[in-house]
């Protein structure tokens, strides 16, 4: 597929995806916002309702209390005898309402009886020549009226004092704070809120004037304010705050927030599956390019020694080159080269091939490192004199028996030298230096040179399959980018680690880390 394709792909998916993960989310706020919203609405009118309880109560306490001062105010008269030969009870209901600030309602209703004539319709004596009974129904019946207006005047004068006295009182005494949780709780519940809630009474101020026992104060949560009589004073109003410290507890936990919240977690889930499967897509595009690359120059160079080979081959079949002491050293001599090199090449083709298994196939056995780096130093000892260089080894470790395979773990290590020598500074002589030394149980073998060293940016990818360090104009630097992750590789399959620590222009160390065998 090309890479074009794949791309536009990858936008019409993640496309589609965050636009599926962002109706989610906006679906899942709406929710919560509209859920919030009632659980607001519902909270207000419960505390809206116990300020008008509370306001009826001290109403209803005022009144009466201003009724019992002067009982005369309510003992009226009846001017009808008892011994009247005909009576009828007439009944007279007054309801007075009072206004304040437009906020506060009081309702007070009045009941009065009189005793009067059967006869239901009241004439006032026009003439002379009425009966007694006329003018009495009339008489009872101004009499009515008077006593009416004056207890309308004695509710107006009670109302008006209660308005402007009762906000002087302290709040104690205008509310039962025993009974207000219990007033709270119920209009709570009424109005379908039975989660746990904390209260307190404050002034304008915000300072608490009452704070029931076991209050925890809410430093993130305002609250829920309610005034709890309109009818004071602006400057001597009085708060009651409510405040849920589960609220948010209950606004996630409707069903329908329940059950959407993993289906954004599953959005989630496949929007990082599908983002994981580009990169891996990508990925494996690009280690395809590169391993076409491969092939190619590896074919290229498998041609080069074998047409080397075949052509001094040749040459040695003409019986003058055979004569030829010198000339048959020579051509024996790249024979040898050349078939060297091949070996190179196809054991690089071997170590690719490792790459496609999950673990190499190693023949472990009992391995001394200490000897191992040992023979591997003699032997490239020879390679390192021909550019002036020098190899030292440093054998601390006592313990330093391991399980390995002897051929890859000798390969690790002539990796390693052989990456020293060609990154190498042509302006000093080389330098190497291979350490052993014991930790913890382990086993630690360092390689160190003096050569170019390597960036901090790319210290990261040295073991990569294929990547190969920049080396700037120079290009007698051969290989496929494969040494350091075969190396990495063949070091993980023995359980063991390896880490690389360079700076530029001073050198490059390489550090091993191994279990060692205890000895029984």
């Amino acid at each position: 597929m090309r890479k074009s394709a794949i791309i536009v792909l990858t936008i019409i998916m993640a496309f589609t995806f965050f636009g599926l993960l962002y109706l989610q989310i906006e679906y899942l706020q709406e929710s919560i916002r509209m859920r919030n919203d009632k659980f607001d609405e519902d909270v207000k009118r419960s505390l809206y309702q116990i300020s008008r309880n509370l306001g009826s109560v001290q109403t209803k306490k005022y009144l009466y209390q201003e009724l019992m001062k002067d009982p005369d105010k309510n003992a009226y008269k009846n001017p009808l005898s008892k011994n009247s030969p005909v009576r009828k009870e007439v009944v007279t209901q007054h309801s007075i309402k009072v206004n304040h600030n437009g906020t506060g309602a009081i309702n007070v209703d009045i009941t009065s009886s009189v005793k009067s004539t059967a006869s239901p319709i009241f004439k006032a004596p026009l003439q002379k020549g009425n009966n007694a009974i006329a003018r009495m129904s009339y008489d009872m019946q101004e009499e009515y009226k008077k006593r009416v207006l004056y207890e309308s005047n004695i509710l107006s004068e009670v109302i008006s004092e209660i308005i402007n006295t009762a906000s002087n009182e302290p709040m104690h005494e205008r509310i039962n704070f025993r009974q207000l949780e219990n007033d709270i709780r119920g209009e709570l519940k009424h109005n379908g809120i039975e989660l746990p809630f904390q209260y307190e009474v404050v002034n304008k101020n915000n300072k608490p004037i009452y704070r029931p026992a076991g209050f925890i104060e809410q430093k993130n949560s305002s609250g829920y304010p309610q005034v709890i009589f309109p009818n004071d004073p602006p400057e001597k109003y009085t708060y009651l705050k409510v405040y849920f410290p589960t609220k948010n507890q209950y606004l996630y936990n409707d069903n329908e927030v329940r059950f959407l919240v993993p289906a954004i977690l599953f959005t989630l889930i496949l929007l990082i599956t599908f983002v994981i499967i580009i990169v891996m897509i990508f990925r494996q595009k690009r280690l395809s390019e590169m391993k076409n690359d491969f092939m190619n120059n590896m074919t290229h160079e498998l041609k080069t020694p074998v047409s080397t080979i075949s052509l001094a081959a040749q040459m040695l079949k003409d019986p003058a080159i055979t004569k030829s002491t010198d000339v048959f050293k020579h051509i024996s001599g790249v024979i040898n080269d050349e078939t060297e090199r091949l070996s190179f090449q196809v054991e690089k083709v071997l170590q690719m091939s490792l790459f496609e298994k999950q673990k190499a196939t190693l023949k472990m056995k009992e391995l001394n490192v200490n000897d191992v780096v040992a023979h591997v130093a003699n032997t490239f000892q020879i390679k390192v004199e021909k550019f002036n260089g020098n190899l030292d080894i440093d054998l601390q470790a006592t313990d330093s028996t391991i399980e390995a395979d002897k051929m890859h773990f000798t390969n690790v290590l002539f990796n390693l030298l052989d990456n020293a020598v060609k990154y190498r500074r042509e302006d000093v002589d080389l330098k190497l230096l291979i350490r052993t030394w014991n930790n913890n149980n382990k086993i630690y073998i360092s390689v160190e040179d003096n050569g170019l060293g390597i960036k901090k940016e790319n210290l990261k990818k040295i073991f990569d399959r294929f990547y190969r360090v920049s080396t700037g104009n120079r290009h007698d630097v051969k290989g496929f980018g494969l040494g350091l992750a075969y190396v990495k590789k063949i070091i993980e399959d023995h359980n063991g680690t390896i880490k690389a620590e360079s700076e530029i222009g001073k050198g490059t160390k390489f550090i091993i880390c191994l279990p060692v065998v205890k000895n029984k």
